[in-house]
């Protein structure tokens, strides 16, 4: 990749917004002051327009907020009772713009396989506690497991959201190797995301812009281009090859020039580009927003400080 001293449209599109900071969780877990220090000083440093939103974990809202004005995105679990809680403190923090949701592995112990209707049932009852809690504005962003009760219905469970008006959550790494999907499940979630018009957000495990083996870990990490291509070539239909730009580790691969990027000839114009970060691929959450800059940096996307 070139290096250029001023910020190209398309390199503005992909990249708008989409850090959201996940300071307080692995492998960072910084204290909570820490983490909203460093957060505030990215939304006062130049590549601001990358960041998005600081996620807080629903017991810990109430501690953020007394310590800076967000936005928050807060994850909390998918009960009533939780939130309810999260609805009496967005009346005195405005700050929330969003929901994460973690679904349950299963729906009761011991259950390998779901219905289409109990998929609607689950995501129906989840609909209705928001409603009636005062949150349903908010776009709320459903983790689906990894697993096979829902994985195995991946297709219907992305209608179902898209009938729900949700939005879904891809966890792409971790601290074991086992936490990492493989190339084939990360592109069937974008497709069948993008089949169904659901937007999507991603975390975990999405240190780096282009696929690569962690040298510390061993981990083969996601990269969080690949998945910017791949988003916007699934919104173009089942034959584009997202298998493909999820696998690549080549990052002269991914061209930007002044009105689009280009992955192996395939050219994503500027407006299809900006499309797809704003109807599937959301943003990503990183527990580092130096690092995504950095690395950025170094590929001659950004310019350097």
């Amino acid at each position: 990749m070139a290096t250029f001293t001023t910020i190209r449209p398309p390199v503005r599109a992909a990249f708008r917004a989409l850090v959201d900071y996940a300071g307080l969780f692995p492998p960072a877990e910084l204290p909570l002051a820490q983490a909203a220090r460093e957060y505030q000083a990215a939304r006062g440093g130049p590549h601001a327009w990358m960041l998005g939103r600081f996620i807080v974990p629903a017991p810990l809202l109430e501690a953020a907020a007394a310590s800076f004005a967000g936005p928050f995105s807060v994850i909390v679990e998918p009960t009533a009772d939780a939130f309810h809680d999260v609805a009496l403190l967005r009346a005195r923090i405005p700050a929330v713009e969003a929901l994460e949701i973690p679904l349950k592995t299963s729906v009761s112990a011991m259950r390998e396989r779901l219905s289409r209707d109990e998929v609607l049932n689950v995501l129906g009852a989840l609909e209705a506690d928001l409603t009636v809690c005062g949150l349903r504005e908010l776009p709320a962003f459903v983790e689906i497991p990894r697993a096979a009760p829902w994985w195995n219905l991946l297709p219907e469970t992305m209608d179902a959201l898209a009938r729900f008006r949700f939005a879904a959550k891809l966890r792409c790494g971790g601290v074991t190797a086992q936490a990492f999907p493989s190339v084939a499940d990360v592109a069937a979630f974008v497709g069948a995301a993008a089949g169904a018009n659901v937007a999507f957000k991603a975390t975990a495990g999405l240190h780096h812009p282009v696929r690569r083996r962690d040298a510390l870990t061993g981990f083969t990490m996601h990269g969080f281009l690949n998945l910017i291509v791949a988003a916007a070539l699934a919104s173009r239909g089942q034959d584009e090859p997202l298998a493909q730009a999820l696998s690549e580790e080549e990052p002269g691969a991914f061209v930007f020039d002044d009105d689009s990027l280009s992955w192996r000839g395939r050219r994503i114009a500027l407006a299809e580009l900006r499309r797809s970060r704003d109807d599937v691929f959301s943003s990503y959450g990183s527990c580092s927003f130096a690092e995504p800059v950095e690395d950025l940096a170094a590929l001659g996307l950004l310019p350097a400080q």
